[in-house]
């Protein structure tokens, strides 16, 4: 049903499995990939154009949507860079690891990021926005996957977040061995001592392993990787953030497996 209210709206009571997704690249993905997932929008006045076709979805499936003040959307997605659109939407819950393994066709090039205890959804989002432009085949998340269900995630994602598969590693699940039993080789990221990243043949089918902010790589982990990759650089500072260690690493490894193929001819 079609709202309009110039007052402020007071955020009302989601279920369990909703959550708001705000920023305008983020819900026109979202409605790109699963619109049957949309729940109810609120929008600027100024937005209503860019989401006509939002908001006719929303009339056909009887679908509330609400025209609403900036100030709304600032209290309804608690942040000031909500691009003046908010979707309540279904969750979509990460998949178990096994699941996402059987997706992924065998023998053939594959890449995975495994984030090991990353808690800053800033970093998460704007990992997988390298990871949908590198066409990373999944996102690993260690324990708790309360990253994959935030708005603000989402939204650095800029739709990124749709474009790729993410899967929970469960507690006390050997996610090594199932990694490589299809083949994976794991890649600890490390800031020293580990082989130049640009210097590497890189695995046709690759975990890149990546630590948390501040702590890095548990050393569990760190040990028992097969190889362990180092990006170079001046050494100004200790090293790159997780984000951009993730888009550098995702980079190379689109390079070396596509280089060739899209290489224009000599002329």
């Amino acid at each position: 049903m079609n709202e309009q209210s110039p007052e402020r709206a007071a955020p009302p009571r989601r279920n369990h499995d909703e959550m708001r997704v705000y920023g305008i690249n983020a819900c026109l993905a979202l409605f790109a990939q699963r619109p049957h997932d949309l729940r109810k929008v609120y929008l600027l006045e100024s937005r209503i154009a860019q989401l006509k076709t939002v908001l006719a979805w929303c009339v056909q499936k009887k679908l509330g949507y609400r025209v609403v003040g900036n100030a709304d959307l600032d209290k309804l997605t608690a942040s000031q860079h909500h691009e003046g659109v908010c979707f309540e939407a279904r969750r979509r819950t990460p998949m178990a690891l096994t699941a996402l393994l059987q997706r992924l066709a065998p023998h053939k090039n594959a890449l995975l990021a495994w984030l090991d205890g990353v808690g800053n959804p800033h970093n998460f989002g704007a990992v997988l926005r390298s990871a949908a432009n590198f066409g990373v085949d999944g996102v690993l998340l260690s324990g708790d996957a309360a990253l994959a269900e935030s708005g603000a995630a989402l939204r650095v994602a800029e739709g990124g977040a749709e474009a790729v598969a993410m899967a929970r590693i469960a507690p006390g699940e050997d996610a090594f061995g199932a990694l490589r039993n299809a083949g994976f080789a794991i890649a600890a990221c490390v800031p020293r001592e580990g082989e130049a990243l640009f210097a590497s043949r890189l695995p046709s089918r690759l975990v890149f392993a990546l630590g948390a902010e501040g702590e890095g790589l548990s050393r569990g982990l760190i040990d028992r990787a097969d190889l362990h990759l180092t990006i170079p650089g001046s050494g100004a500072v200790e090293s790159l953030n997780v984000s951009a260690s993730a888009a550098v690493l995702f980079g190379e490894y689109w390079r070396q497996r596509h280089a060739a193929a899209t290489r224009p001819p000599r002329r």
